[in-house]
């Protein structure tokens, strides 16, 4: 694979890494430092990109593991929803407060979930991958996919309703 090649594959994952990389760091500097050497390591094994089925799939596992390995490493904290910014910045002014409340409420329902089913769910309804492209990055089979997406969202559903009823019964 040469260079241009390389730019027309890899480089227009770069924005998909790095959500999936800040899920796990909530660390704006090390996602970018993650996204910076799973393209070194994809360049560095660019004659052997064409053996795989999906580079993609290559990328999202190879920046899943690097991120990982850093929180082993250095003990970091994981989030588990990305940053919101641009989501909140397509809403009007007089709502926003409400969305915002509502990414939080999901945000801190995630944290309840399983690693696994965090993962799944990212890939899902945040990156928008197909459930063959899950079950490639998860190792996972299809349907156990989708069995755990159904109870990651019927968990944070279930979560965020009695979050509600809570708040209207201390009103």
């Amino acid at each position: 694979m040469d260079l241009k090649e390389f730019q027309n594959t890899v480089y227009p994952l770069k924005d998909k890494l790095f959500r999936f990389a800040k899920r796990f760091l909530d660390h704006t500097e090390e996602a970018e430092d993650v996204v910076q050497e799973v393209f070194i390591r994809l360049w560095n094994r660019r004659d052997k990109l064409d053996e795989y089925r999906s580079v993609e799939a290559l990328a999202m596992i190879t920046t899943k593991n690097m991120c990982l390995d850093k929180i082993k490493a250095k003990r970091y904290p994981v989030e588990n929803l990305e940053n919101h910014r641009l989501f909140l910045e397509n809403i009007p002014g007089e709502t926003r407060a409400d969305y915002s409340d509502l990414i939080f409420g999901v945000k801190q329902a995630m944290k309840t979930l399983p690693e696994i089913q965090q993962t799944i769910i990212h890939l899902r309804d945040i990156e928008g991958y197909e459930y063959e492209e899950i079950a490639e990055i998860v190792d996972m089979n299809e349907n156990a996919i989708r069995v755990a997406l159904s109870r990651a969202r019927k968990r944070i559903r279930e979560l965020l309703t009695n979050t509600n009823v809570y708040e209207y019964q201390r009103n």
